[in-house]
């Protein structure tokens, strides 16, 4: 069993903490039933635009090796457009239906709802900004659900699975892939295997907690123990270095009201751009300002200041003391947290393509 190092946020026995353990990730994510064929068919599928209704959308439309298997926009666009990442546009004529929240990295998302000292249960690892699904095969199924996303006007909503099994059917080699009965849960078992093997577990970081201390500079060392006193620890813990619970951070989602957002991991932030479920920050440097600024917010509300005309914010926003010296310390700590060395391969074809 892999052992860890951990560095614990020192706090006061009078006014405990979450838990605020920083750790290095697992070496693997895969589980028992990921085999080779499997993992071989997810990969085939997740590039395959022939799982949305409009047969033009694959999940890799917005998670996509070339951009941290994110997108690099502020917020994705899904059915009647075309090209990758920042140059994606609407295609001519066509309606702009919104999708209100960043596109977050399928890197490591199969060590989700991972904690410091617990077990880890994938089956119950909490997806999308609001924790809304639960395990990656949970997730796979709703954005191929969603009008906006992967469906269009094509087919209704409780259309959407079965009518994405028979375009599947419909197409020899995947039949020949599945090796059985084609089913919505074997496509979503296979996305998900497939998705177990995109995850970084070699960085600086991960280096350092597993015991070698030359990964990480001096600098980077302060940076951490800047990281952990400033009280960012107290959301951004464990081997993923987040809680993955929902806080009020001062931001509101302009479709949904909803004021209340899953912590995000600090994992390859310099591959995925830009920041905050609404994309809003395109560097980490507006990122620190902006807890600058919601630390004097929370001192001013959560003391009894007039809050009635602003969105709630989390309690725990009182124990933060940031400074503005600890930016360039924190970055340099969240350096570490990035490595380049994960799989960006791209399929040479997919089933659906002619000739497939």
């Amino acid at each position: 069993m892999l052992t860890t190092l951990v560095v614990i946020l020192a706090t006061a026995a009078a006014d405990p903490l979450p838990n605020t353990q920083i750790e290095a990730l697992p070496l693997t994510a895969a589980l028992p039933g990921d085999t080779p064929a499997k993992i071989a068919l997810g990969r085939l599928l997740f590039f395959d635009p022939i799982l949305s209704a409009t047969r033009n959308v694959a999940c890799a439309t917005c998670h996509h090796p070339q951009h941290g298997w994110a997108d690099g926009r502020t917020t994705p666009l899904g059915v009647h457009a075309s090209g990758i990442g920042p140059e994606r546009k609407l295609v001519q004529g066509a309606e702009f239906v919104p999708l209100t929240r960043n596109t977050p990295t399928i890197l490591n998302t199969a060590f989700n709802g991972m904690e410091s000292g617990k077990p880890f249960d994938p089956a119950k690892s909490p997806m999308f900004w609001d924790n809304r699904a639960r395990s990656l095969e949970a997730q796979a199924l709703i954005p191929i659900r969603q009008s906006a996303e992967m469906r269009g006007e094509v087919c209704s909503e409780a259309d959407a699975i079965h009518s994405m099994v028979q375009r599947l059917k419909n197409i020899p080699e995947y039949v020949t892939l599945f090796q059985s009965e084609i089913t919505a849960e074997k496509v979503t078992q296979a996305l998900a295997a497939y998705e177990r093997t995109l995850i970084v577990t070699d960085t600086p970081f991960d280096r350092f907690m597993r015991g070698d201390k030359t990964a990480m500079t001096a600098e980077q060392q302060q940076g951490m123990a800047a990281f952990q006193r400033a009280g960012c620890a107290l959301c951004h813990n464990g081997p993923m270095l987040s809680d993955f619970k929902l806080h009020a951070i001062g931001l509101t989602d302009s479709a949904t009201s909803r004021t209340e957002f899953r912590t995000p991991s600090l994992r390859n932030l310099k591959h995925t751009a830009p920041y905050m479920h609404h994309g809003g920050s395109t560097t980490l440097d507006e990122v620190l300002l902006f807890y600058d600024r919601l630390m004097d917010q929370a001192a001013e509300t959560l003391e009894g200041g007039d809050a009635s005309t602003l969105p709630p914010l989390d309690p725990l926003l009182r124990q933060m003391n940031m400074l503005p010296e600890d930016h360039a310390p924190i970055k340099a700590f969240l350096e570490t947290l990035n490595s380049d060395n994960y799989d960006k391969a791209v399929p040479e074809r997919v089933p659906s393509q002619p000739g497939g």
